[in-house]
């Protein structure tokens, strides 16, 4: 496995083509706005050197015996999914961003036993290709972008219908040796951070989509893909040298619209071309998988919201006072109840044909259901103890001005505990993640990362077993 180091300059050789506030790069190694965003992902392999965090962030292949980082693990026992869960919640701990590997890893189960499926009704090849792809990632310890999301044009038209047909990433061209793709994916988290590219498709497909129908792997330096990177706010704080007003200037997150423009996938990378039956069904496994995640994550990510609006307090001299401590309390609950979501639908997950395990479907979408709504009241009542200078204090430049300093250092002293550039530090924070470059995967990332709150509650509604619980009532009632 590699270390942190490693991974870093392995990035650093690959030839990406990136676009970043106009500026054209070739790598995401050592640009201030992105720079981040590589830390978080570095921590993933820093930690699995960790003795301390062995048993979570590694585990034995399957496939190998060789041990392997778990965000390549295919996961072959409810303990597997637990442990899956636990490792999020330390690395949201210890970042509080996005880390930007969960995606990979759930593609990566997703497509494993749905390659399986497929080949079984269809005798095609797809599972042992991916398994020697899955052997590939594994033994080079290396970073999988998952990649689902399709633009979607008019979402009243199917993707044939579209008045251009690229909106939804499609074969254009069928050759012995391989296929040439065209289209994009968008919000694409953490991509220009990763080594390769596991596409799906995005939605279910009828028989007029067939072309539509296709998951492949690529390297994310290959010819023809072209990442254009997102806008997050305050995101240019990161080039003004401040780490104070940053508010989390270590840890961060990326996402990028994502061009395919012709790109040749070879046959032994392709694992669904054109079986529109199965569409449906990645989706559907992936989603579960990604929506338990956030059962880990966001719940990580949680804890240093918490532990932050518990200093502000503090620092405010406040932390005695009686509200303070009961909107503590109902943020431990809100945000302890995303975690039970996310070990729940683990404990009561279930082995596939394929031999991996999946998750409670109902529960994951439960969890995920929640996480639409929660981290929004944690950061509520996060603003609510921080006040009103958590936006409203000013740079860390009037600070360090010897003619303003003075005054700031006089009018902001709160709590003798905490010295004024302390105190701003903890009310910087709560502001990124709660409304600056953290929000996007702290907030609206919960909101529409791994499908929309509707989405969730479809699952549900097919998941929830109605028939069968008014069954239970009529057979109480003595109702034929």
């Amino acid at each position: 496995m590699m270390t942190g180091q490693e991974y870093l300059g392995s990035i650093r050789n690959m030839k990406m083509h990136i676009f970043c506030m106009g500026e054209e790069l070739e790598t995401a190694v050592g640009h201030p706005i992105l720079q981040p965003s590589l830390n978080s992902v570095r921590m993933t392999y820093d930690l699995a050197q960790d003795p301390e965090y062995r048993e979570l962030m590694t585990v034995a292949s399957h496939l190998t015996g060789r041990p392997i980082n778990r965000f390549t693990n295919l996961h072959q026992s409810c303990k597997d999914l637990i442990n899956k869960v636990k490792m999020q919640r330390i690395l949201g701990q210890k970042t509080a961003s996005c880390f930007q590997r969960c995606v990979g890893m759930d593609a990566m189960n997703a497509v494993y036993s749905t390659a399986y499926d497929i080949d079984k009704k269809c005798g095609t090849d797809y599972f042992r290709r991916f398994k020697n792809f899955v052997i590939h990632c594994q033994d080079k310890d290396l970073t999988v972008d998952g990649a689902m999301t399709d633009p979607k044009g008019d979402r009243s038209l199917s993707p044939h219908l579209q008045p251009d047909p690229d909106l939804y990433l499609r074969v254009v061209e069928r050759h012995s040796d391989g296929v040439v793709v065209r289209g994009a994916k968008v919000h694409q988290t953490g991509i220009c951070n990763s080594h390769e590219i596991l596409v799906m498709p995005t939605i279910s497909l009828g028989e007029d989509d067939k072309d539509y129908a296709i998951s492949f792997a690529v390297p994310t330096d290959t010819e023809g893909i072209t990442m254009i990177i997102g806008r997050q706010s305050c995101d240019t704080r990161k080039l003004e040298c401040s780490c104070l007003d940053v508010g989390n200037c270590k840890f961060g997150g990326v996402e990028a619209l994502t061009i395919f423009n012709d790109v040749f996938v070879p046959n032994e990378r392709i694992f669904m071309n054109g079986e529109t039956q199965y569409a449906g069904l990645l989706v559907e496994r992936f989603a579960g998988y990604h929506r338990q995640s956030y059962g880990g994550c966001k719940v990580g990510v949680g804890d240093v919201l918490i532990g932050a609006s518990a200093l502000a307090a503090e620092s405010n001299g406040a932390e005695k006072a009686s509200h303070i401590k009961d909107k503590l309390i109902e943020m431990t609950h809100l945000n302890e109840t995303l975690y039970a979501c996310g070990i729940a639908c683990s404990c009561e997950g279930h082995q596939t044909p394929s031999g991996i395990y999946d998750i409670n479907t109902l529960l994951a979408n439960v969890c995920k259901q929640n996480v639409t709504r929660f981290p929004y009241e944690i950061a509520r009542l996060a603003q609510d103890i921080a006040g009103g200078l958590m936006v409203t204090a000013p740079s860390e430049k009037d600070l360090s001005n010897p003619a303003t300093g003075p005054f700031i250092e006089k009018y902001l002293a709160a709590s003798s505990s905490f010295s004024i550039r302390d105190r701003l530090k903890i009310f910087r924070l709560i502001e990124n993640m709660t409304m600056g470059a953290s929000a996007v995967g702290y907030l609206t990332e919960s909101m529409h990362g791994a499908g929309s709150p509707q989405a969730q509650r479809i699952m549900i509604s097919r998941q929830g077993g109605l028939e069968k619980k008014k069954t239970m009532a009529k057979a109480l009632l003595d109702i034929q």
